[in-house]
């Protein structure tokens, strides 16, 4: 029978006014419980008296928390959100997992309101046992509705970094380790951005060791042993998001070794496969950046022979011959395209590697193709020599808002390729070849002395992102800063990533009141 409010005022006076031993008024606490059959006044009221005397009731514990848990998943919101406020004080001993499971579980409303408080009772329970915490909100990414999934992985990912030193001890930082590993085996692209968020920000992942094991983690999900199906869309995706991760782990003593090798031997020769997991993305010039951005980092190299050859190879594609030419002048319609962005890539990539084997242009290839190469290489630099004039003079005397506008900002990054460029073939035409200069990718944030070189402080994150001839420049080149923005589509990577089931996880949003036991 449900308790009316001046029977629960009552049976609180009891309560509040016994100060020796509240267990023999156990009769008293029942009725309060049975607030919870009320009308919303009683309601409310429970909300309030349940939690407040429940440490005194250890053999009501099961009871307690169920009645609170029945006002968590009232109709009435505001009763709902008195509840859920009121949680934090059921969790204490081995109580707390089970709390936070529940917490986790509630993630999953729509109220925003609700969803704030829910936060902040996760957030308060977690600075009194981080670890079990945790174990609630990981045993629901691993087994609850994907939505619960969903918004405990952002939780995680949100919070984690706001949370004090004192919480976040070694012990707590490994346990998120070895719990993120097991959620690693099936995720979504989304998902994995997210996990690798939370793992990058663990201060024990700060140091070479750390940085190393996160390496390996995605080396992991990157398959990395697996030949690359390139008309997979999401195998390329899963290839890209990867490498994405791994980028600002590398450094001199975290190697990318692996992932050079991999681009090398598999990217490479499929390079005009490469099926694109967003239609817009220039997928071929993509995969050109990232092997570009990696390859600075690379330690000792098994096949580096063979990666120069491959690389070597790739730049003679996009580094054309001469057109023949026809009664002393050049056909027209036989005049190659020079592809600057690409070939910007191939040749840092080149430049990079061939610092490890200096010797390789004299002694690993044959005369006749050296040959072949400083043709090309003569040719590209005759058209790459045109084209950085023509900039010039369309740069010239710009400044401010001159050189904010769409069709000036291309130009600026254009010039930026063409110099990199000209000074790595500079580079290369030396006898012997010589790997000592260094640039900046034209993409990366250009520093204030480069800056200077055309008369005034910018900073560019674009590129040209597309095919640029020597006789016309382009002026509705896409801008390529979406690059440091793109998601890739939703879904599995692969059906092949892991076996976990989720044929136990719940389908009618209610609380799993067992979980955390």
């Amino acid at each position: 029978m449900a308790a009316t409010v001046e029977e629960l005022y009552r049976n609180y006076g009891i309560l509040a006014d016994e100060k020796e031993d509240l267990s023999k008024h156990k009769d008293a606490y029942q009725a309060i419980l049975d607030g919870v059959k009320g009308g919303p006044k009683e309601k409310r009221l429970a909300a309030q008296f349940i939690p407040k005397f429940f440490s005194s009731f250890p053999e009501l514990a099961d009871a307690a928390i169920n009645a609170q848990l029945d006002l968590c998943e009232d109709e009435d919101v505001s009763i709902r959100r008195q509840a859920i406020k009121e949680l934090p004080r059921f969790a204490s001993g081995e109580n707390l997992p089970r709390v936070a499971d529940i917490l986790t579980q509630l993630l999953q409303t729509d109220d925003s309101a609700e969803f704030n408080q829910v936060n902040t009772a996760l957030i308060s329970i977690f600075k009194i046992d981080a670890k079990g915490t945790l174990g609630g909100l990981f045993s629901q990414i691993l087994q609850g509705e994907d939505i619960v999934r969903e918004r405990a992985i952002k939780f995680l990912s949100t919070k984690l970094k706001m949370m004090p030193d004192d919480t976040m001890t070694k012990e707590v930082e490994d346990y998120i380790f070895i719990e993120t590993k097991k959620v690693l085996e099936d995720v979504t692209g989304e998902e994995f951005v997210l996990l690798m968020r939370i793992l990058s920000g663990l201060k024990s992942m700060q140091t070479v060791s750390g940085r190393q094991q996160l390496v390996e983690l995605v080396v992991e999900q990157a398959f990395l042993e697996q030949a690359l199906n390139p008309t997979d869309a999401d195998s390329v995706d899963r290839l890209l998001q990867c490498t994405r991760q791994a980028l600002p782990l590398f450094s001199k003593n975290v190697h990318s070794t692996r992932f050079v090798t991999y681009f090398c031997e598999f990217v490479l020769p499929n390079l005009s496969l490469l099926t694109s997991p967003v239609a817009e993305l220039d997928i071929q010039l993509e995969v050109l950046k990232l092997l570009a951005e990696m390859s600075p980092y690379c330690g000792d190299m098994d096949k580096l022979e063979v990666n120069l050859n491959m690389l070597f190879e790739k730049l003679l594609e996009f580094m054309p011959l001469p057109p023949e030419e026809e009664n002393g002048e050049n056909a027209a319609n036989e005049e190659p395209k020079l592809q600057f962005s690409y070939v910007e890539c191939l040749l840092f990539s080149f430049h990079q590697l061939g610092k490890k084997l200096p010797d390789f242009l004299i002694d690993k290839i044959s005369a006749e193709k050296l040959k072949d190469f400083k043709i090309r290489l003569q040719y590209f630099a005759r058209g790459l020599q045109v084209y950085i004039r023509q900039l010039r003079v369309a740069l010239q005397g710009k400044t401010g808002d001159a050189l904010k506008t769409e069709e000036n900002k291309i130009k600026v990054v254009a010039l930026k390729i063409t110099n990199n460029i000209n000074v790595l073939i500079k580079d290369l035409f030396h006898n012997p070849p010589s790997y000592k200069s260094t640039v900046t990718l034209s993409w990366k944030p250009v520093q204030k002395t480069e800056a200077a070189a055309i008369g005034q402080k910018r900073q560019s994150g674009e590129d040209i992102g597309a095919t640029a001839t020597t006789k016309k420049l382009p002026t509705n080149l896409p801008r390529r800063d979406a690059r440091q923005i793109y998601n890739p589509p939703s879904g599995k990577y692969s059906a092949s990533i892991g076996n976990f089931s989720y044929g136990d996880r719940r389908r009618d949003g209610k609380i799993n009141r067992e979980k955390g036991l």
